[in-house]
């Protein structure tokens, strides 16, 4: 009886830590301020904020629910929250709806996450799991790279910091509240972090 106490034990510890997505931080414990007016005016929103945030990501959620499975696998596999990975498919091209034959941004970037060719070599076709694990292993190793640049701060804000670099590489980077000064539209983890909130709460 004893022995299969503990083996049960250790099933419930290795299924615990198996499909973690935690690692880098959690969506839901960063303050996001949303889109800016810059972000929801395009969009044809009147407001802007978390409510113009969380409405466009409204809108992409049933092109973005194409893509719900192997968003999920990279999630679990390189420990991120699928919810993150979301919401930047969601800012970077509208879940592919912006996209002509898997480019965007005047022919320069590949795919659903909008890997950026004058920068990295785009792997895998514009809406594979081989292309999102690339742009997800992009996002960690900007979250890694902001880690060092600021260890004092907490996991959550490390995460934050780390979407901004994203965007706009790690230089751009000075401090927790001004980070998307100089991303697109100055706006872009706050937009992202709120679109990704939303997506939590819809199975992502």
């Amino acid at each position: 009886m004893y022995p299969m106490l503990v083996l049960l034990g250790l099933a419930a510890l290795l299924g615990a830590s198996e499909g973690r997505t935690d690692c880098y931080g959690s969506v839901n414990g960063i303050k996001t301020s949303g889109a800016s007016c810059a972000t929801a005016k395009p969009e044809g929103l009147s407001y802007c904020g978390y409510r113009a945030s969380e409405k466009i990501a409204e809108r992409d959620l049933k092109a973005m629910d194409r893509y719900k499975t192997i968003i999920k696998r990279v999630g679990e596999k390189l420990c991120v929250e699928p919810a993150l990975i979301a919401g930047i498919i969601s800012r970077e091209s509208h879940a592919g709806k912006v996209l002509q034959n898997g480019w965007g941004d005047n022919g320069n970037g590949f795919g659903l996450m909008q890997v950026d060719k004058r920068f990295h070599k785009p792997e895998g076709s514009w809406n594979s799991e081989t292309h999102i694990t690339q742009g997800t292993n992009i996002l960690i190793t900007m979250i890694k790279t902001i880690q060092g640049k600021f260890p004092r701060w907490t996991k959550d804000q490390q995460l934050k910091g780390g979407v901004s670099a994203y965007n706009a590489g790690a230089g751009n980077v000075q401090s927790y509240d001004k980070m998307d000064i100089g991303t697109t539209h100055n706006d872009y983890s706050n937009d992202v972090v709120a679109r990704a909130q939303y997506y939590k709460k819809h199975g992502y």
